[in-house]
Parts: structure tokens; sequence; C-alpha cells
């Protein structure tokens, strides 16, 4: 089975998401859009297109929990279910929940250190 196919995003906190995003834009030219992160688009003839999100999150914002990191990676799979069930099967500490949206499907996991690692499935047009 196909696994993690590459990263989707990098979330973390800031205390000023605001300020830290004009930063990036300011100096590193980052497309910062209006809901406060960047997207990188890639892919071409041969290979298929994606894209990996750039994004600061409120200080407080307990999107992470019960990651106790102030960061997150969002990794993009081929199969969410899947791999969500062999990670059970594995004895992995998986969050016993799933969110789909137009965005896809998304799970968790904890790794070993506490840090809450997020799963990604694009839609089919993604």
């Amino acid at each position: 089975m196909e696994r993690v196919t590459g990263i989707g995003g990098i979330f973390f906190k800031s205390p000023d998401p605001k300020a830290l995003s004009r930063w990036y834009r300011e100096h590193l030219g980052l497309e910062v859009a209006d809901w406060g992160g960047a997207v990188f688009e890639w892919g071409g003839t041969d290979s298929p297109r994606g894209m990996t999100l750039w994004s600061p999150f409120a200080q407080d914002t307990d999107y992470m929990a019960p990651g106790k990191a102030g960061f997150m990676v969002n990794f993009r799979v081929a199969d969410l279910d899947a791999l969500l069930a062999a990670l059970r099967e594995e004895g992995c500490n998986v969050v016993d929940r799933t969110e789909t949206s137009g965005h896809g499907k998304f799970g968790w996991v904890i790794d070993p250190d506490g840090n809450k690692v997020e799963l990604w499935q694009p839609p089919v047009e993604q």
C-alpha cells in the first residue's frame, strides 16, 4: 500500500500570525492569501499537479491538540481510510475521528514524541 505521497502543508503557531504573514510577504515574497497562508503549486506535464500550504496559526489555537508542539506537518496520502486502518493495526495512536470537506479527507495520528501529524487525501482533481 502506498502511504505518504508528499507534504501537503506546514502549519505552526505564532503570537501574531498576521504580522508574521506580512513579514514573509514583504521579505521573502510569499503570496499570502486573505485566509493568512500561502499556496505553493507544483507538478507539470510528467507528474501530477498538487500544492503545499504554508500557514501560521494563532498562538492559542487548539488545532494541533492533542499534540504539544507548536507546529504540525500535513502529509498527502493516497488512501486515508486504508492508511488509518494500517496504522491502527500497527499500534499507532490514531485520533478517533476524520473530516471530509471540499478540500478532501483528513485524519490524524500522534507520533511517539507527542506531535500531531495530519494526513490528507486530496480531492481527485488535486
